[in-house]
């Protein structure tokens, strides 16, 4: 492997995804590389702020609701082996405690709503689960894309933020840190720059928490693009920026 493809496995060592002969040739070329070395170092931090931006919280009372609708719903009963020919009838026959039971459980159900809901909170739970599995799936192989390039830049009003972004993948990410909260009636939004026009990229939602940290990924594709703003605009957005950007980071 030559020195000039070493230098594009930063972001690759960093995620830990590459192999055994890979990463111990890659690591006696950081001995002797200290800008591989530095930008390893910087994208490890990086990807622990990924790590938090995907991180969601279980709302607090699930588990309380949960466990409150546990004692009336019916567990499934044991398996039980029967011949393989059962005449209608008596398979009708058997079952009939089974639908008496099922009928009363819906009514209870309908009735309260308390296990539905805790189901639904569960599903709801799930799906967000699922998601910031995909965000963080996407982030992980931006951030390791050979051609990944990184932009960091401090924001007019407080905080950082870094750019990721790879032509390849045709994906961009934000990456921010200590980003001021807003009011209800404003927010932060993102734009791509193309030959000085600005084209929307997304809404950035804090945490709510002031300082926040995080990541989101831009909509549309860098590509032809020669940068990318950050601006404080209405609730909802702006079909073009209202004010000057906070920031203007390089593509």
């Amino acid at each position: 492997m030559s020195t000039v493809d070493l230098h594009t496995l930063t972001g690759a060592y960093a995620l830990g995804a590459l192999s055994g002969q890979e990463a111990a040739e890659f690591e006696r070329h950081l001995v002797r590389c200290p800008a591989c070395d530095r930008e390893v170092r910087e994208l490890r931090e990086t990807a622990a702020r990924l790590a938090v931006a995907v991180a969601e919280v279980p709302p607090a009372q699930l588990r309380t609701r949960v466990m409150a609708a546990l004692p009336g719903v019916r567990q499934l009963p044991p398996v039980r082996r029967e011949a393989a020919v059962v005449p209608l009838r008596r398979r009708l026959r058997n079952r009939l405690p089974q639908f008496a039971v099922a009928a009363c459980l819906a009514a209870a159900l309908a009735a309260g709503g308390l296990a539905l809901d805790a189901r639904h909170d569960a599903d709801q739970q799930r799906d967000s689960a699922a998601r910031a599995e995909q965000r963080a799936s996407t982030l992980s192989a931006l951030m390791a894309a050979p051609d990944a390039s990184f932009h960091t830049t401090a924001l007019k009003g407080g905080g950082t933020a870094t750019l990721v972004a790879s032509e390849r993948q045709g994906r961009s990410a934000l990456v921010y840190d200590g980003l001021p909260d807003l009011p209800q009636s404003r927010v932060y939004q993102l734009w791509y720059s193309r030959g000085g026009t600005m084209v929307p990229a997304g809404l950035l939602i804090p945490s709510g928490s002031g300082g926040s940290s995080g990541a989101t990924l831009l909509t549309g594709t860098p590509r032809g693009a020669d940068g990318v703003g950050v601006t404080v605009e209405p609730a909802g957005g702006s079909t073009t920026p209202t004010g000057k950007p906070l920031a203007l980071l390089p593509v």
